[in-house]
């Protein structure tokens, strides 16, 4: 394949196609409008049992469009970026626009809020990845995972991804930025079987802005074939209410779960647990929950949101008290509120990390159950009610005594908030919400 690059004419290419989409669209009436366009190139290899199972090219473009005759909006997009493709595309969000009930909170970001400098958060670092480069990769993780342990019987693949592409936000009142970014993989899955023919599978992976912070493959593979080995003879265990300890991956949903209460829609659909809760006490006065958005080379990392709002470092939860929502402009305007830059969603989240390891975090529970896995989604929105199938570890004496499968947690989000009692310090960075394992005091854990 050769190196993957974006054409460094990529950019004037996408300003000059926003430009000229801002112009139809005014041309044609609109009294506003905006525009997202991207270009982006990538490559995706896959090895199972040391063969080459798929080698995947990505090539993306893409332009969307929305306009606004006064408070009606339409919106349309297109892939094809010749000149009769985006008059079409303007055509048919005008005509859209037309047509649609007048919405008061329609309309552009207040251009006071707009990013006034957009800096460099070292989000871009094109890997010189060949093919023959990625089946290596992914053959070493891979055949790591079957040396480290005789059980380990078959493998779902190991696969190594790269991608990088720039992103275009443009307005008809000015605002026009541009964001370059990459993003590299690295995911081993395998499958362990017992002495009785049970089997349990598990997977580790990593992902990073640049591929030299990528551990090395062999490491991936150890760790995916440790994960599905230590998981062989899994037993249910009768129902009962005990502490519960999140692993840092799974710890990583609790806080979706609180994002998702404290978005706008949610908020002004009134569908959330958590509608006039800023203020309000929800975690230990020990929790500190903020966006880093400028984090160099972070995940989340980004300069505006997706409405060319500023971006900026705040805090969300402090000394356990919700101190804002998250807003895009829309969402803002019906409640009466100000937007906070997170059109699109938030922009690195970050917890505050305790002085505890995963091991510290099991010697201070003592008894009870580490949670590696989350099945299902039983989440009620409105009541914060939460059940969710479950797999991991009994812990007796701070120590994993067995596997545990076929069980369902149960509780409530603002009781579990409440009931924190630690987050350990082994953050896993591999998302856009960043976490350490969570300790909560006391859950209905429902087995035989």
């Amino acid at each position: 394949m050769g190196a993957i690059s974006v054409d460094t004419k990529g950019t004037p290419s996408l300003e000059d196609l926003a430009a000229q989409a801002l112009d139809l669209a005014q041309r044609h009436g609109a009294t506003a409008a905006e525009v997202n366009s991207g270009l982006g190139k990538g490559l995706s290899v896959t090895v199972r049992r040391g063969e080459v199972e798929t080698v995947e090219h990505h090539r993306d473009k893409s332009l969307s469009i929305t306009v606004y005759f006064g408070v009606r909006s339409g919106s349309a997009s297109t892939s094809d970026f010749r000149p009769e493709a985006l008059l079409e595309a303007v055509r048919g969000a005008c005509a859209i626009a037309r047509y649609t009930a007048e919405d008061p909170f329609n309309g552009l970001a207040d251009p006071a809020d707009l990013a006034k400098s957009i800096p460099d958060l070292d989000l871009h670092h094109p890997w010189d990845l060949t093919v023959d480069d990625a089946i290596g990769l992914a053959q070493r993780c891979e055949s790591a995972a079957f040396t480290t342990d005789p059980r380990i019987h078959n493998s779902e693949g190991a696969t190594v991804t790269t991608h990088e592409g720039v992103d275009l936000y443009a307005t008809s009142a000015g605002f026009m930025g541009t964001v370059r970014s990459s993003r590299h993989g690295l995911s081993c899955a395998v499958l362990g079987e017992d002495d009785q023919g049970r089997m349990q599978r598990d997977y580790d992976y990593a992902s990073t802005r640049d591929a030299r912070d990528l551990p090395d493959p062999e490491s991936v593979g150890r760790e995916a074939a440790r994960r599905a080995v230590r998981r062989l003879g899994s037993r249910q265990i009768k129902t009962c209410q005990v502490p519960v300890l999140y692993e840092a991956p799974v710890a990583r949903s609790l806080l979706s779960h609180l994002v998702s209460a404290i978005t706008g829609p949610s908020l002004y659909r009134r569908s959330s647990f958590l509608v006039d809760s800023v203020g309000t006490q929800l975690f230990p006065e020990t929790v500190h929950l903020y966006e880093d958005p400028h984090r160099l080379k972070g995940i989340g990392s980004a300069p505006f949101d997706n409405e060319g709002v500023a971006t900026r470092h705040s805090d969300l939860v402090a000394d356990g008290v919700l101190r804002r929502y998250c807003l895009d402009s829309y969402s803002a305007r019906k409640l009466k509120l100000v937007t906070t830059g997170n059109s699109g969603g938030v922009h690195n989240l970050m917890i505050k990390p305790g002085s505890e390891d995963l091991a510290g975090l099991l010697r201070k529970m003592g008894r009870g159950l580490l949670v590696t896995e989350l099945i299902g989604f039983g989440i009620n929105s409105v009541t914060g009610d939460y059940s969710r199938g479950a797999a991991g570890f009994w812990v007796e004496g701070g120590e994993l005594a067995y596997p545990v499968e076929e069980i369902t947690i149960a509780s409530n989000l603002r009781d579990m908030y409440r009931g924190l009692v630690a987050v350990g310090r082994d953050v896993d960075r591999r998302h856009n919400i960043c976490t350490g394992s969570w300790l909560i005091d006391r859950m209905t854990v429902a087995g035989s």
